[in-house]
């Protein structure tokens, strides 16, 4: 099989969902109707929050932060493949699949860790709720945000510096609809060994660890909400965490089975189903999920539109 040495001149091919001429316009107009849904739901929350003086809290500050990457990962995925489809070219040139590659990486690991974190602000609400101000306090949380964004370029850019060490075959077509890590890997006519190490100790990283500390935090979270005498407070104890849960289940859910199960059991059909679900469903069902459940989001959202309805009239 023909070798390409010169790996910053060619195009990839995008396969896309579906290899189907009749199921094109069927997706595109779902995507199309998705990342639209994800856009105005995603910057609506980040609006409400900025706007609401009462919503500058620590849960809503991570929350504007999981809107904006939410929105950020769908853009760098979704557009693409709508473009792909109108236009019908499947094309991707080496510099441009790099660059989707590594937002993708760089807006996934901040949403995986921002989950955890958010979790392990919960735990402090209920768990420590005297302390929650002095724990919690703006210095911490602009720290762990800060620092989230910046340990994600450094990861995300050694992803993209492994990835371009290596040579890849004549086969460029890549079976999926974005730039992702393992297909990528598939066509490489050369040693992925230390690229595939790299990938399972970032996802220990990343996903696991995040995984398991979101578990200790909930498992500590229970605990002190069945001590609560009432029901009425342990109701409304398990609905403040409820939202987050969900959200744990769709993103983690999907996360795990791709990045951490063997590759034996894993099947185009089933990474491309995984990446649909935490690219666009989730980033598209995030802000009915939080602001459905949530009085204060609901609230400052009825606000700032008749303050919208009041100035126009």
């Amino acid at each position: 099989m023909e070798l390409r040495n010169e790996t910053s001149v060619f195009d990839f091919i995008l396969l896309g969902l579906s290899e189907k001429p009749e199921q094109e316009t069927l997706l595109f107009s779902l995507f199309l109707c998705m990342y639209v849904v994800t856009v105005v739901g995603n910057l609506l929350i980040i609006l409400v929050i900025s706007s609401d003086s009462h919503l500058y809290t620590p849960m809503y500050f991570f929350l504007a932060n999981l809107s904006l990457v939410d929105f950020c990962l769908a853009t760098n995925t979704v557009p693409k493949m709508l473009v792909n489809i109108q236009t019908k070219s499947k094309s991707i040139s080496y510099p441009c699949c790099l660059t989707q590659m590594y937002f993708f990486h760089f807006f996934g690991i901040v949403d995986s860790v921002l989950i955890a974190i958010m979790a392990y602000d919960r735990f402090v609400a209920i768990c420590h709720p005297l302390h929650y101000t002095t724990i919690m306090s703006p210095r911490l949380c602009g720290l762990l945000a800060g620092g989230l964004w910046v340990f994600s370029c450094f990861i995300s850019l050694i992803h993209i510096l492994l990835m371009m060490r290596l040579v890849f075959c004549d086969d460029r077509k890549i079976p999926h609809y974005f730039c992702d890590l393992t297909p990528l890997l598939r066509l490489s006519c050369t040693d992925t060994s230390v690229n595939k190490i790299f990938v399972l100790i970032v996802a220990g990283m990343v996903i696991a660890t995040p995984f398991i500390c979101i578990l200790a935090s909930y498992a500590r979270i229970i605990m002190a909400i069945m001590k609560v005498p009432s029901a009425g407070g342990r109701k409304k104890a398990f609905s403040t965490c409820s939202s987050h849960l969900s959200v744990v289940a769709l993103f983690y859910g999907t996360t795990i089975g791709v990045y951490l199960c063997p590759s034996s059991v894993r099947t185009a059909v089933k990474e491309k189903a995984s990446a649909v679900m935490y690219t666009a469903v989730t980033p598209m069902l995030n802000p009915f999920i939080y602001s459905l459940r949530n009085r204060e989001l609901k609230g400052a959202l009825r606000k700032l539109i008749n303050r919208k309805i009041t100035s126009s009239s």
